[in-house]
């Protein structure tokens, strides 16, 4: 593993600046092995981190030092101007270009490598996971350097911004001047958007897929409740108490039943207890990998997004896809989000993807929207 180390204290303002967003992938039992992908057995690519000192929150709160987990494919053009970042969503990671139970919102191994839309024969690819999450970044269970043990419920509060100038901190100390385009589904979505509003001159084009300008969830009260009813919750401090894993696996069968993972199934299962033995398969593999606190983490920074009144800081151009089934971003959504971008005087094009699957499209039916994607990146200058 390599390991980075900048010191950020004053030198980085970005920090400074002022959902139930779940999904999935799924894959056979058995078919992934230890140091492997879901890609016909390719190396699984290095999980790689960079460390943040003295990271000061737009909220107040300070992290003496934050990791950021990141993968990156392809290779830096010696100007830094070929890179792309492909951003995660909720409960995901970055080894959603790869595949694999963490790509939560549905693999993009099929958008994202060689001769796919975002080539990583001519770009840089950086995927980097968010702060906050659970898939190698500093997070709530991570040790506090103060008192030696895990944050729990002292880690400070993130918002959207936060988490993308941690990745501008990264995007820096890897060479990158210059990013094409970011781009991700879902909360990632957010965090595109976010990237166009906080640092408009950084990239060519963002690409926001099955996400909106805002919050689709006005509250954090019914997620603290179903966790708190768990016995050994003790309001986030929980890790010297056996966990939530009962708790965070039923939490999960219930949002992918929602989502109509079981819909996504059928096919492979038709036996409909083999099929309710899958959807809990999945279920308990992500509750296992996933922290109960970053739930809370993102979506109390999830609460504070809102970037609708800051278009015209956008000098990108906007690539905005919905899903035809989303329940959580539908595409009712489109008229007034293009609306928005168009009078803010942002170069903006809509696709609508039509699938069956949802909040998951993005993943699952990455094949019907991927050439819309390759002309778009084609279109961008590659410098």
């Amino acid at each position: 593993m390599h390991v980075s180390v900048i010191d950020g204290g004053g030198r980085h303002t970005g920090l400074l600046l002022s959902v139930a967003c779940l999904s999935l992938t799924f894959v056979a039992k058995g078919s992934k092995r230890q140091g492997q992908d879901t890609r016909k057995g390719r190396p699984m690519l290095p999980m790689q981190t960079h460390t943040i000192r003295d990271v000061r929150l737009a909220g107040g709160g300070v992290l003496a030092e934050a990791r950021i987990a990141y993968l990156t494919a392809g290779r830096l053009a010696p100007d830094g101007r070929n890179a792309v970042l492909v951003t995660h969503g909720y409960t995901s990671g970055p080894r959603m270009i790869e595949g694999g139970e963490s790509a939560s919102e549905g693999s993009w191994a099929g958008l994202v490598g060689p001769g796919r839309p975002i080539d990583t024969e001519r770009y840089f690819v950086v995927a980097s996971n968010m702060l906050g999450s659970s898939f190698g970044s500093t997070n709530a269970a991570s040790i506090d350097p103060a008192t030696g043990r895990p944050y729990g419920s002292r880690f400070p509060e993130l918002t959207v911004g936060d988490i993308v100038a941690a990745q501008k901190h990264l995007l820096d100390a890897l060479g990158v001047r210059h990013l094409v385009a970011v781009a991700g589904p879902s909360y990632g979505g957010f965090q595109a958007f976010q990237w166009a509003v906080d640092y408009p001159d950084f990239m060519h084009a963002v690409v926001p897929v099955v996400t909106g300008l805002r919050s689709p969830v006005a509250a954090i009260e019914p997620l603290l409740a179903q966790l708190g009813a768990d016995p050994n919750w003790n309001g986030g401090d929980y890790y010297d108490r056996g966990g939530v894993l009962a708790t965070t696996t039923a939490m999960r069968e219930e949002t992918l039943r929602g989502y109509g993972l079981e819909v996504a199934l059928a096919e492979r299962f038709p036996d409909p207890r083999a099929r309710a033995a899958e959807l809990h398969r999945i279920a308990r593999a992500w509750a296992e990998q996933f922290d109960a606190n970053s739930l809370v983490i993102l979506r109390k920074a999830m609460l504070r997004y809102d970037v609708a009144a800051h278009l015209d800081r956008i000098r990108a151009r906007v690539l905005y896809v919905l899903s035809s089934t989303d329940a959580l971003f539908p595409p009712t959504l489109a008229p007034e989000v293009m609306g928005k971008l168009r009078a803010a005087g942002v170069a903006a094009e809509y696709f609508a993807l039509e699938s069956a699957y949802g909040h998951l499209a993005s993943g699952i039916d990455a094949a019907k929207w991927a050439p819309r994607l390759g002309a778009f990146m084609a279109s961008l200058p590659a410098d």
